[in-house]
Order: C-alpha cells, then sequence, then structure tokens
C-alpha cells in the first residue's frame, strides 16, 4: 500500500512531506467515517507525514459560520453535502477550489466539480426495509404509504429535504416534474397533506446510523436510509431490502474552511483521496460510488451492483436538485420543524 501511494505521489509531482503538523478533517463520522479514515487518513499520513486528526459533525453550517467569523479556524477540510457547499460558497465560508492543484481533477465526473468543492463519493438516500417481515416487500414510496399492506412503524429523516420528495412521490408525482411542483405553495401542501397521512406511524431519524439500526432491532419495518449504512448492516448478514426506484442521489464534497492554515497540506490531501486505488478501496469498504472513472471499473461486481452508480439503480432514481434546495431549503426547513412539533 505504502509503495504504491508513493507511486501516485511520484506520478503527480508532489513531495513527500516529512512534516508533522496535523490535518484536521471533519467528516460525517460513522461507517463513512471509518471507511474514510482506513482508505484515507492513515494511508496519507503514513505516505506524507502529515498528521490527521479526524472529528465529525452534522453538517452544522453555523459552526463553520462562527469560525471563520471569528477568524478562530480550528477545522481545515470538512465533508459536506451539495446545498450546503453551495450556500457556505455564496458566503464565504470555504475557499474557491484552485484546481491546477488538483492534477487528477481531469478524470473526475463533472458532477464532482464544484466552485468550492471536489467531490468525494456518490451516495443515495433510498427505501430500506426489513425483509423478514414482508413475504413480498414494497416497490416504492407508494406501499411505503400503505399501512394497510405494510403494517408497521416507517423511518424518515427529521427535515424537509428528501422527505417532502418521497411524500411527492408517493403521491405520483414523476420526478422529473417533482421540484418545480414543490417550488410551488400548491406543491408544498400537497407534500405535507401526503405526511399527514402517516405521520403517527412515523420514528423521525437524525442520525444516518439510526436508520438500519433501527430495521435490525425491529423498531421500524422500513424507513428511507443512506444506501451505505444498509450495505454495511447486509454485509454483517442482517435481511434488509432495497429499493433503488424512487432513491435520490447526490455527491459529498471536500471542502477548505476559509482560513485554514493549512491550504497546501488541504489541497495535497484532498488530490490523494481523489486518485483511483483510494477511492476504490473506500467503495470497497462502503457502497458509495467513487468519483473516478478507474475506481469505478475496478470494482467486483457484486460490489458494483449496491452502488448509487451502477447504471440498474439509476434507472428510476432521482438527482438532488441542489439549486432549488439552496433556494428553498431555509424556509421548507422551518416549514418542516413547526409542522413535526404539532
Amino acid at each position: 500500500m505504502k509503495r504504491s501511494i508513493s507511486v501516485v505521489f511520484a506520478t503527480l509531482g508532489l513531495s513527500l512531506s516529512t512534516q508533522s503538523s496535523a490535518l484536521t478533517i471533519i467528516t460525517l463520522g460513522g461507517a463513512t467515517g471509518d471507511a474514510m479514515q482506513s482508505a484515507y487518513f492513515t494511508p496519507f499520513a503514513q505516505s506524507t507525514g502529515h498528521g490527521v486528526t479526524a472529528g465529525e459533525y452534522n453538517e452544522e453550517i453555523s459552526r463553520i459560520r462562527a469560525m471563520v467569523e471569528t477568524g478562530n479556524v480550528s477545522w481545515d477540510i470538512v465533508e459536506i453535502g451539495s446545498p450546503e457547499l453551495m450556500r457556505g460558497c455564496y458566503e464565504g465560508l470555504f475557499e474557491p477550489i484552485d484546481w491546477s492543484r488538483i492534477p487528477v481533477s481531469e478524470y473526475l465526473l463533472p458532477e464532482a466539480k464544484m466552485e468550492c468543492g471536489v467531490g468525494t463519493f456518490v451516495w443515495s438516500t433510498v427505501l430500506a426495509y426489513d425483509a423478514s417481515r414482508f413475504n413480498e416487500g414494497p416497490k416504492g414510496w407508494q406501499d411505503f404509504w400503505n399501512i394497510t399492506d405494510f403494517p408497521g412503524k416507517r423511518g424518515l429523516r427529521r427535515g424537509a429535504k428528501y422527505t417532502l420528495e418521497f411524500a411527492l412521490m408517493a403521491d405520483g408525482v414523476n420526478p422529473s416534474e417533482l421540484y418545480e411542483l414543490l417550488a410551488t405553495e400548491e406543491g408544498v401542501a400537497r407534500a405535507f397533506a401526503k405526511l399527514d397521512e402517516i405521520k403517527d406511524h412515523v420514528q423521525w431519524w437524525e442520525a444516518g446510523a439510526q436508520p438500519a439500526q433501527w430495521l435490525v432491532a425491529g423498531d421500524v419495518v422500513m424507513s428511507s436510509a443512506y444506501n451505505g449504512r444498509v450495505a454495511v448492516a447486509q454485509d454483517e448478514g442482517r435481511n434488509l431490502g432495497v429499493v433503488w426506484s424512487g432513491s435520490i442521489y447526490d455527491l459529498d464534497y471536500w471542502a477548505i474552511v476559509q482560513g485554514s492554515g493549512q491550504l497546501d497540506t488541504a489541497y495535497e490531501f484532498i488530490s490523494f483521496a481523489s486518485q483511483p486505488e483510494g477511492q476504490a478501496l473506500f467503495s470497497q469498504q462502503i457502497s458509495y460510488g467513487p468519483v473516478h472513472p478507474e475506481a469505478i471499473e475496478g470494482l467486483e461486481f457484486d460490489k458494483a451492483v449496491r452502488m448509487p452508480t451502477h447504471e440498474d439503480n439509476l434507472k428510476n432514481a432521482l438527482g438532488i436538485n441542489t439549486d432549488f434546495w439552496v433556494d428553498y431549503g431555509e424556509e421548507l426547513e422551518q416549514r418542516f420543524n413547526a409542522w413535526a412539533a404539532r
């Protein structure tokens, strides 16, 4: 592993630094953070001499904003979703990416290149269910809303994002027309009316690890869930099913916090973590799709078919509309919280 990493760095013309300064990288943690540790953080530290201090957060832009505004920046790189990335970029919370410092960037998926972020993996929010509870499992979000034929508690993310989209799909809205409708008062009202139908049967999750945990424990019979978390439970022998039709996919990105004192090392790390070798290693440990095509091609078939990037899984999937959530996200989240509190 060390030898191959050294070859990669030599090819890129990057120095193998022996400096001991630690780079602080904040992720969403859980199984994703564990995979990043073994695929990126540890190999990077071993090959460059730069220490990595890993931490976790829940995409609280407010924490980053407070650091930048006070000039007391203790984080260097954060893992972040696209709507939060765009909002933070607009506010000046992240460094605009100098793509000349990411030599491998020309090979990455087009969606991986944002003004202030470098994509690191593709993930999906799917419908997951306890396959031991049904002779025939649900086929989509309309079944999720069908309490009669599929009785039991359901899990949904406690927030507007994804939840409102799933409600409209359950109400028969074509995914291609969904965001246009959700931008209207009629569409928002329709989504909340649909949620009213199952509100008493929902257990709301706030952390990505909860849906799989609840399914395994029998607390819920089905739930929206991040596909990688479900795949980890399946690998542990849990009898969970996944419905890809109606899933919503997005990318997570690396962003450099404005005011980081380790800009050079941050670019060195992001270049390292964008290489196909490390990307493939990450995706072998958790079923999130790599953004480097060579890494995708290098995955074994049984791994590739569980990725959001597999062609069969993309057929009836919806790509999240980042611009929509940047424009309407704050208003809809406030409305959702008020609705949930009633």
